[in-house]
């Protein structure tokens, strides 16, 4: 289905929004639009929703149903404006929201669907699910100029650290980190200070009265944790070409830089098994 805004999409949200989980596809450009809407229904999502401009291609998709609506995405606010219209008109459903070039990964992705976590992260009454966000890169910028290799992939097995998130008092809230690494950690003179964080609570729950903020937070503190109290969580990963892009993309960083490629740099195998492996994710109670 195509929708030409996003307010006629949220006007048929009965038909449009509701078998979850639901999937948000923001897209920027044309870099990975077919590997991302594939990877995503094939992890088993209900529905996918792709805004992009009119003169972005969408792949023929028969694994899953996929709806189109015209958006500006690059606008400011763009993000918060989607996911708090969508939540609002899905109240009870699972929602996820990723970019073109950002692929989802989930404990035992290989073998379960996205269904199934959450399913168990309902269980647990979790309303959310903390993602961290894994910079994929390509190895060599020169057959690579966009920085993006879908073949043979590359991420930093090393280099993260997490900082306890505070209130504006300074006093540290429970359970909640900023997560820093990747290419934003490494590059961070390239990065503005409110980009170069990698934790990001792409998938929960729409619930009445709980909207994201411009900062990606929303507005119900225990959204923002990474665990329940009582015993750890599942997490998941965003493994996302989007920092390799915009590094290539801006004239200041393309130049200065030469290789993203490090001694810590690791070829991304496309499984899940290696993001436990490295602790980039854990199953928690889940197994």
């Amino acid at each position: 289905m195509h929708y030409p805004s996003l307010s006629a999409l949220i006007a048929d949200s009965k038909r449009a929004l509701s078998k979850g989980p639901i999937c948000l596809i923001l897209i920027e450009d044309q870099i990975a639009v077919d590997a991302t809407i594939r990877h995503h229904a094939a992890a088993g999502f209900g529905s996918l929703i792709a805004f992009c401009d009119p003169a972005i291609t969408l792949p023929d998709l028969a694994e899953a149903p996929l709806h189109r609506v015209n958006h500006a995405v690059t606008d400011k606010d763009a993000l918060a404006t989607i996911v708090n219209a969508v939540s609002a008109a899905a109240t009870g459903s699972w929602v996820y929201y990723c970019y073109n070039a950002e692929f989802l990964f989930f404990p035992f992705s290989e073998h379960r669907s996205i269904a199934e976590m959450l399913i168990f992260m309902t269980e647990e009454r979790r309303d959310s699910v903390m993602t961290q966000v894994i910079d994929l890169y390509a190895s060599d910028l020169t057959a690579h100029p966009d920085g993006v290799d879908l073949e043979t992939p590359y991420f930093d097995s090393a280099g993260y650290f997490a900082l306890t998130k505070q209130d504006a008092t300074g006093q540290s809230l429970e359970r909640q980190v900023n997560i820093f690494g990747g290419l934003r950690w490494r590059f961070e003179e390239f990065i503005a200070p409110a980009r170069r964080r990698l934790d990001r609570v792409a998938l929960f729950r729409a619930a009445k009265g709980v909207v994201m903020g411009p900062d990606g937070h929303f507005s119900d503190p225990e959204y923002n944790t990474y665990a329940c109290p009582w015993h750890h969580s599942p997490t998941a990963a965003v493994c996302s070409f989007r920092a390799a892009k915009a590094l290539r993309r801006n004239p200041g960083s393309r130049h200065a830089i030469d290789s993203f490629y490090w001694h810590k740099s690791e070829p991304f195998s496309w499984q899940a098994q290696q993001l436990l492996d490295l602790g980039m994710m854990e199953p928690g109670q889940w197994f």
